[in-house]
């Protein structure tokens, strides 16, 4: 029997055992962490070996093959051992996909992921039967156990990619490409970059990749390092053959002749950069046939992802807004872009090594007072101190948005898009968010 061991006792960690045993595996669990009391319940009613809070070497380096979670860096002294003994690496994806013959609709890119994948959805499963899995929802594998869809959207991040060996989806997605986790990635932009293009790797002419034909990233990429898949690129700015542009107001998609046209007025979503991400959606809905009425109705009435530009309440005329999923830059410059009133930002958290000069302009034209919410503020105070009248900072929740509610005048937004991780003063960017949402329903 082989020995699959699982490193880490998280949604994927537990999806993939619960996989592994119906696939005849011997499997063990090994959290470094607390296992919570939810995953800890399906391990022992499913009589699956775990331990948390150690790992227990002699049993993992016995291993045939290993699942780690995405959140273990590759430089962790285990996993190098593990490596070094020639047993191999995957993550939950790479696991499932091969028990599965479902098409694969696989999105990654720096922003943007878990809207198009999210829109993805809502529009496939109009018309077909489809799960929504990878760094969202109910894991891949635990999916593929209980029931089995005929196709899969599947957010992807970065660091699921890296320990892919023939993961292949049908439809690839690439939203865009910005420094971000570069401590993952020795501070090398390039590296980061090849890590989102490993999507398409197993690819071939029969399979598409949709991309934002508008980022030079991804261009100067596809240049160098011609791939094998079709391309579907989409533009704001460039009239695209095949594949998705903007015109007059109308997104039009063109694929193989067959052609699309909806007016960007109608779209539920704000902000340019929900225009590319219903382009993405939309193209990989008209490649899988879906009818374009259902496809106009999905964009008129999709409702959002939470934590991401979710409107919370409108207090004293006052909108308050929820963006807590931007923990990098480049989320946060689509925020600040898409505000057009005058707006408090709370902005902060652990900084990836941010750097913040693209924000400069919507600062100096938005930003009448900057609240920072972190444990430590001094880059954020050095940064932007001189460019707005009022900037504070508070490690509390509570404490930033009574602070917002008393700078905030009629007609002005409340914007919580923080550009940083959450983990200093919070467990993850969901209960940062959850937070935020019911200090502003206490005011």
């Amino acid at each position: 029997m082989k020995k699959l061991v699982i490193l880490g006792g998280g949604e994927s960690g537990v999806g993939t055992a619960l996989l592994g045993k119906e696939k005849g595996f011997e499997v063990f669990v090994s959290d470094k962490g607390k296992i919570k009391e939810k995953y800890k319940e399906v391990l022992v009613h499913n009589e699956i070996e775990w331990e948390d809070e150690t790992h227990s070497e002699e049993i993992i380096l016995n291993a045939d093959l290993v699942m780690k979670s995405p959140g273990i860096p590759d430089k962790a002294p285990l996993v190098k051992a593990i490596r070094e003994k020639g047993i191999l690496v995957v993550s939950e994806i790479e696991f499932a996909a091969k028990y599965t013959n479902a098409t694969i609709v696989g999105i990654t890119g720096s922003n943007g992921k878990t809207t198009t994948a999210t829109l993805a959805h809502h529009i496939l499963k109009q018309e077909l039967e489809v799960g929504l899995a990878g760094n969202i929802g109910d894991s891949f594998a635990k999916q593929i156990l209980e029931k089995d869809y005929p196709n899969y959207v599947l957010e992807i991040s970065s660091f699921q990619l890296d320990d892919i060996i023939d993961f292949k989806p049908h439809i690839a997605i690439i939203t865009n490409i910005t420094p971000d986790h570069l401590d993952r990635y020795d501070y090398k932009f390039e590296n980061y970059i090849a890590s989102k293009f490993r999507i398409t790797m197993n690819q071939t002419k029969d399979d598409y990749l949709i991309y934002d034909a508008d980022d030079e990233v991804i261009n100067s990429h596809l240049k160098e390092h011609p791939i094998q898949s079709q391309l579907l690129p989409f533009s704001l700015t460039k009239i695209i053959e095949n594949g998705a542009y903007l015109k007059d107001n109308n997104i039009i998609i063109t694929i193989d002749n067959n052609q699309i046209i909806m007016p960007t007025t109608n779209l539920a979503l704000e902000g340019k950069h929900n225009i590319k991400n219903a382009m993405a959606a939309s193209t990989a809905a008209h490649l899988l046939k879906i009818r374009k009425q259902t496809i106009r109705e999905c964009l008129e009435n999709f409702q959002g992802v939470e934590h991401r530009l979710e409107h919370v309440l409108k207090i004293n005329k006052v909108q308050y807004i929820n963006d807590s999923k931007a923990t990098n830059v480049n989320s946060t410059y689509y925020a600040l872009e898409s505000m057009d009133a005058p707006t408090v930002w709370i902005v902060g958290g652990v900084d990836k090594g941010n750097n913040y000069e693209e924000l400069f302009p919507f600062v100096n034209e938005k930003v009448k007072a900057i609240i920072c919410l972190g444990v430590d503020n001094e880059k954020l105070f050095n940064t932007f101190g001189n460019m707005v009248d009022i900037i504070v900072e508070t490690q509390f929740m509570s404490e930033a948005v009574k602070i917002a509610y008393k700078i905030a005048e009629a007609g002005d937004t409340v914007l919580l898009s923080p550009a940083c991780a959450s983990f200093d003063l919070f467990e993850n960017y969901e209960d940062r968010g959850r937070q935020f949402k019911n200090a502003v329903r206490n005011l």
